[in-house]
């Protein structure tokens, strides 16, 4: 359900709470993942899901690229970023695509990709990195509950902002993000056209989405424990998949105010509640949890947008 409208003193002082956020939250993690080399990926032909060894193949091409990045970083000392390199080269680990500069980028697949006729593309939020394990356990529990015929893949494709910082509530990171979502998108609907994609967008994931809303050949939209969108209705997304919106009740994120206001350096923060009314997106039940716990197993998020996944709607449960 919708808060009430704030009033005026109160809307006034939650906006210049956020953009002081955006202007006086120091830059930090100069020595993170980002400043570790790594050695630019080999090019991968065009995503084919034809056969099982097509797709085994890109695995192995991609498990080789994690191994050379993991040597790298060994040789530049970083040996804690090597370990999860190393992890990440495991049989258990099967990778669309992976990059290691810059932080890291890498596509996961969760469940038999070759022949699923649904398939979830999961598109993080901020702080998500390569060694985020909630990320993958979260996209695990969703295969699971999608069951035979079912795929997920972690799709993480950009530069995630840290929480506590300016990018955090500014678009800057998601335009960077969404022309990169939207190819990948394209791609994979061209390797499985005879699936039901739903890409499901966690947090300042859902402005990477709205970004690249219109250029993305999917069923369902899902935006959940969201910021805003960067835009004040469901049809200004312009897109003609259905739109989709939850937020748990014990969810920091509705604390947030909901507001945009442009600046001399551009737009800080996110527009409408994508669960108010007035946004016009389907409203699901996303349960009690918190601001991380969508997609704990047993869950009612969990439950409800594997139910969307699979074409259903999560009140016909």
């Amino acid at each position: 359900m919708a808060s009430r409208p704030l009033s005026r003193r109160l809307r006034h002082a939650l906006l210049a709470a956020l953009v002081a956020a955006s202007v006086a939250v120091p830059t930090v993690g100069a020595a993170g993942p980002a400043a570790v080399p790594a050695p630019i990926p080999a090019p991968l032909p065009r995503l084919s899901l034809a056969t099982p060894a097509a797709v085994a193949a890109r695995y192995e091409a991609n498990r080789s690229a994690v191994r050379a990045a993991e040597a790298t970083a060994d040789a530049h000392g970083d040996h804690g970023r090597a370990d999860t390199l190393r992890a990440m080269a495991g049989e258990d680990h099967r990778l669309l695509s992976f990059d290691g500069r810059d932080g890291g980028r890498s596509v996961e697949v969760f469940g038999d990709l070759v022949g699923a006729t649904r398939i979830a593309l999961l598109v993080p939020g901020s702080d998500t990195r390569l060694d985020s394990h909630r990320f993958r356990s979260g996209a695990a529990a969703l295969q699971r509950e999608l069951g035979r015929g079912g795929a997920v893949l972690a799709w993480l494709g950009y530069r995630t902002p840290a929480t506590l910082s300016a990018a955090a509530t500014t678009p800057g990171r998601a335009e960077e993000a969404a022309p990169l979502l939207a190819s990948f998108v394209r791609e994979l609907a061209d390797a499985a056209p005879g699936a039901r994609l739903t890409v499901l967008c966690h947090s300042y994931g859902s402005v990477v989405c709205a970004e690249a809303a219109d250029r993305l050949p999917v069923a369902g939209l899902v935006f959940y424990g969201s910021p805003g969108t960067g835009t004040d209705r469901a049809a200004g997304l312009r897109t003609a998949a259905t739109v989709w919106a939850g937020r748990a009740t014990g969810d920091w994120i509705a604390h947030v105010p909901h507001v945009r206001v442009s600046l001399a350096f551009g737009d800080v923060g996110f527009g409408t509640d994508p669960v108010a009314p007035g946004f016009g997106a389907r409203v699901f039940d996303a349960g009690t949890g918190g601001h991380s716990d969508y997609l704990r197993p047993g869950s009612a998020p969990l439950r409800n947008m594997a139910r969307i996944v699979a074409g259903r709607d999560p009140a016909d449960a």
